[in-house]
């Protein structure tokens, strides 16, 4: 096949171009320059789409004598992810910019490039695995990216190809070595790629301004503090909530709802995070078939935890396919903007993912 690798300048995606070529595959190696102002050099681990990460892909391609391009989506990746996860946060939710990434920019901008210019199949570093056109889980659980990929629909899956997929992360990296690819040693990227300082809020901060709110408490309605702006919190946040004297019973306070339209932050007990049903939107069946009727599945809330029994039944919200979800087990701060993931609930298939779609809605546990 002719494969486009998306080589991002680390380990992981050099190595999956190296498995795409030793694999007989024509491979082409392709950098997505991100930033309108990519810095020379990364901060440590942090942030991505420098300069340095494309001279070490190009380097990479180099060493696997495979052609190698950088191709300029930077308004695009503004626009689709940034823009939107800067929204999401104004709109007091808490998104995740890698599902939209893989959804807006990856598997669709870059993807359909592909496409037009004869390309089979897209390979990415991605740690997740496709077997018989299903997507399942990485074989190294601690680096699984399944949750994240699991926005991609049926026929976005057919065009993808994961190669590391089924290799613990210590073990691409020896083979990296071994290959004598420079990157075998270089930091995974962490948090926020465009969020390079890792402050999220200050960030939001200089993007949205100063949207002064209160924060009350839940059990009393009193005014505990005041904010600047409800982008600066999460449901769950415990720390940097701005209240200075503890609760009478000296438990910790949380963040249990976020009100944009009132700049109300509202506070309460960890008790108070526990959900029991949710609504979600935007869904995506990965089988391409939306179900009959209910699911018995185990849903995921976020990309490393977050997981519970659950039951999934496909539904409508403003004529768009949702879906709503009823935990057998309640769970702990679930936000707005979150993407539920959904898995077989079969233990043989455990790692299988069914279904994605993004938390509009939740129900707070009974007592």
């Amino acid at each position: 096949m002719r494969v486009l690798a998306a080589m991002s300048g680390g380990v992981d995606s050099a190595v999956a171009a190296a498995r795409a070529v030793e694999a007989g595959h024509d491979v082409v190696g392709v950098h997505l320059a991100l930033s309108t102002a990519p810095g020379a050099l990364r901060t440590g681990s942090r942030g991505c789409c420098s300069r340095e990460d494309a001279d070490d892909a190009r380097r990479a391609a180099d060493v696997l004598g495979i052609p190698f391009y950088v191709w300029d989506f930077a308004d695009r990746f503004k626009e689709d992810v940034i823009d939107e996860f800067v929204a999401s946060y104004a709109a007091g939710e808490t998104p995740n910019p890698c599902l939209s990434c893989n959804e807006k920019i990856k598997f669709s901008a870059l993807a359909e490039r592909a496409q037009a210019l004869g390309f089979d199949a897209l390979a990415t570093g991605h740690y997740a695995r496709l077997a018989n056109g299903e997507l399942r889980r990485a074989v190294d659980a601690d680096k699984d990216q399944s949750y994240v990929l699991a926005v991609l629909d049926h026929e976005q899956l057919d065009r993808a190809m994961f190669p590391i997929g089924d290799t613990p992360k210590p073990q691409i990296r020896e083979e990296a070595e071994r290959r004598g690819l420079a990157v075998a040693n270089k930091p995974d990227s962490h948090d926020i790629c465009f969020i390079p300082s890792g402050d999220t809020r200050a960030f939001l901060g200089a993007r949205i301004g100063v949207r002064p709110g209160a924060v009350v408490d839940s059990s009393t309605g009193e005014k505990l503090a005041d904010h600047d702006g409800v982008h600066g919190f999460t449901i769950g946040q415990r720390k940097g909530l701005g209240i200075e004297a503890p609760a009478a019973d000296g438990a910790p306070r949380y963040v249990t709802g976020i009100d944009p339209d009132s700049g109300t932050v509202t506070v309460g007990t960890a008790v108070d995070l526990d959900v029991s049903a949710m609504t979600a939107v935007k869904a995506v069946w990965t089988s391409g078939t939306t179900p009959d009727g209910p699911v018995e599945c185990t849903v995921q809330v976020r990309a490393h935890g977050g997981l519970a029994p659950a039951v999934a039944t496909p539904i409508e919200v403003d004529g768009r396919p949702a879906m709503r979800i009823e935990l057998r087990t309640p769970l702990r701060g679930v936000a707005r903007g979150q993407a539920a993931v959904l898995y077989a609930a079969d233990g043989a298939n455990g790692d299988l993912v069914v279904g994605c779609a993004r938390i509009a809605d939740t129900v707070e546990a009974t007592r």
